[in-house]
């Protein structure tokens, strides 16, 4: 799939590095804003040739891509921390594994949530000038409001959704039901960067007084996307594959998504969307490439989803005490020293069967 072998490409190795070398061989050169040769590690999976091209096309652009994809691996990580299925990566072939040829609500988010990332560091490496290709967005100029106008330099969030289509999506092929599920999940994610895009500004005047504003409009937080989408995750629609059946209709028109149940709501761009149901998170199989529940540290006065009973899927949990040292009680002495305690604190920890 796209994401996950562009997601591996650009992961870190065993070895700790980046999946870029700064060595030129063959065709797989690349330069970046700085003017640094940079190659694609070549015992990773390559990028395809328009997704090679793209970024020839935008000097700048390949660590913009990479830094938004790892954010979007911490995101997912974090969103999922206190989950059966806690979005786990491996090193592998495939770095969220098997999960991603399945079309589950995990696959839909992991799709919106790298789009998602993608967009948002492109569109913000835009307004901070590290791609040569595009610039802050500067169509918002002019009058505004009655003691505001537009200025400064607002995020390129339309480069940055445009670019996202043209590359993430470019490795998809095909017209079946996981093909329309991938396309939409991804625009459901770089929607939701674009929609959560908010107005920022500055106040100028005599002596701190706000009588004139100027304003631009600044990306979300990458938090507050995760949040968005997550929300959307608990809330997904259940889709099957739909043929309108007349030869009138285009291409796309042609094939789309509908609800499974006939009483449902179409989905709408915002949404994500998956066809099949989750596999079994609590136990281990090579199968589904699912690790399993157990080993995982639980909350055991939680009745929720990070409680030891949903989490350890019944199976029980085991209690153990660790001691910890941790530096304490710091104190900043002039000039320039910190000083600190040790304090040692005994933690109970609860472990899933």
């Amino acid at each position: 799939l796209a994401l996950s072998s562009l997601s591996n490409t650009l992961a870190v190795n065993n070895s700790g590095r980046w999946g870029i070398i700064n060595v030129a061989s063959s065709t797989n050169l690349l330069t970046d804003s700085k003017n640094v040769q940079l190659v694609l590690d070549p015992s990773l999976q390559l990028l395809s040739r328009k997704q090679r091209k793209l970024i020839r096309q935008n000097p700048g652009i390949l660590h913009s891509v990479s830094s938004g994809l790892q954010t979007a691996i911490k995101e997912c990580k974090w969103q999922f921390r206190n989950r059966r299925w806690n979005c786990p990566t491996s090193q592998g072939p495939n770095i969220f594994g098997k999960i991603v040829n399945r079309g589950c609500r995990e696959t839909a988010f992991i799709f919106a949530i790298t789009s998602a990332g993608v967009t948002h560091s492109v569109a913000r490496s835009c307004s901070e000038g590290s791609i040569e290709s595009c610039t802050c967005d500067y169509r918002r100029r002019g009058p505004g409001g009655p003691d505001w106008h537009w200025g400064g330099c607002s995020d390129n969030i339309d480069f940055g959704r445009l670019f996202g289509r043209e590359f993430v999506d470019s490795s998809e092929k095909g017209r079946d039901l996981r093909f329309l599920m991938n396309l939409h999940n991804n625009e459901a994610g770089r929607m939701t960067v674009f929609s959560e895009m908010r107005q920022e500004c500055k106040c100028h005047g005599m002596s701190g007084s706000c009588t004139v504003r100027t304003c631009w409009m600044r990306l979300p937080t990458f938090r507050a996307v995760g949040d968005v989408l997550k929300d959307r995750f608990d809330g997904a629609s259940r889709v099957i594959y739909g043929n309108k059946g007349s030869n009138r209709a285009s291409r796309v028109e042609l094939h789309h998504l509908e609800p499974e149940n006939p009483a449902h709501k179409p989905p709408s761009p915002h949404d994500l969307v998956y066809f099949e149901k989750s596999p079994n998170f609590c136990t281990y199989s090579g199968k589904t490439g699912t690790a399993g529940t157990a080993g995982r540290f639980c909350n055991s006065s939680s009745p929720g989803l990070d409680g030891c009973e949903l989490l350890c899927c019944g199976r029980g949990y085991r209690t153990r005490t660790q001691r910890v040292t941790e530096r304490c009680n710091c104190t900043f002495h002039w000039c320039c020293h910190v000083s600190c305690l040790n304090c040692t604190n005994t933690q109970v920890l609860h472990e899933c069967l």
